[in-house]
């Protein structure tokens, strides 16, 4: 959906987490996402937090917190310290302006960071949460290393991710576009358990969801209808290519449909000491 010929060639890791974060701090992501930036919105949320036994005075740690959607729901409805790290300052400001507006400043704090060097002493989170986030890390081995060493023993990570079979993939869901879309460097679920295996995490716990990620790209192609009619400059301007955008959104609803494509919930657990 986005035009690839508009940004110069990423090379490195830190130019990969810019990009994302730039784009998921952008207005039109927004609009074409809603509130929620992942596929089961809110609702699965609360089912991925449920798995995770928070209990009121619990420290969470929401990695990639984004607008801090994810991070104001665990704080209200379960009671919760919750600080959220997201790599775009413009995020920050605008989570730590949505905690204070909800009256949430207390126990919802956003920082910058970068999820693969965390800032946060060892041990001090009772559960680590991460919404599809983890499939546009660069080095996801080293994200998970650093969700087991800030985890407290017994403590668990909640996970909701875009999975991909990367070699089944149709061309319109490689490269730039489709990687910042969550997509082009997604894994497949058992990677993911195998990723968090060697971190120190076991995985107890895992659900397919494929049929959110259909809502989602149904949900974004009426939008993106929408916004050309109202606001196609704007799109443009976005570096939304609007001619490629109905291939891309037809090619990401075949994927799914062929098992190529999915989204899924894993809750994983950080061993006791001798265990």
């Amino acid at each position: 959906m986005t035009d690839q010929n508009a940004r110069p060639p990423i090379a490195t890791g830190d130019e990969l987490k810019a990009c994302c974060a730039a784009a998921y701090s952008s207005d039109v992501v927004a609009l074409l996402l809603g509130d929620s930036y992942h596929p089961g919105g809110t609702a699965l949320t609360r089912r991925l937090a449920d798995g995770l036994r928070l209990a009121e005075g619990c420290r969470v740690l929401d990695v990639a917190s984004g607008r801090g959607t994810t991070a104001l729901l665990l704080a209200d409805v379960y009671g919760v310290r919750v600080d959220g790290v997201d790599y775009s300052p413009a995020n920050t400001a605008l989570a730590q302006g949505a905690a204070a507006a909800a009256g949430l400043g207390d126990c919802a704090v956003f920082t910058t960071g970068d999820a693969e060097r965390l800032s946060y002493p060892g041990g001090v989170f009772d559960a680590v949460v991460c919404e599809c986030a983890l499939c546009t890390f660069p080095d996801k081995a080293q994200a998970a290393v650093e969700f087991s060493r800030v985890l407290r023993p017994g403590g668990r990570v909640g996970i909701t991710d875009v999975t991909a079979a990367p070699d089944r993939l149709p061309p319109e869901l490689t490269g730039l576009a489709a990687r910042i879309a969550c997509i082009a460097d997604a894994r497949p679920l058992a990677q993911y358990v195998e990723i968090l295996a060697a971190a120190g995490l076991r995985t107890i716990r895992t659900e397919r969801h494929d049929a959110a990620m259909t809502r989602m790209i149904d949900q974004i192609e009426a939008r993106l209808n929408l916004l050309r009619m109202t606001a196609a400059a704007k799109l443009t301007d976005a570096g939304v290519d609007l001619e490629a955008a109905p291939a891309v959104l037809a090619a990401a609803r075949a994927a799914v449909a062929d098992g190529v494509l999915g989204y899924s919930l894993l809750i994983a657990e950080k061993g006791l000491p001798n265990a």
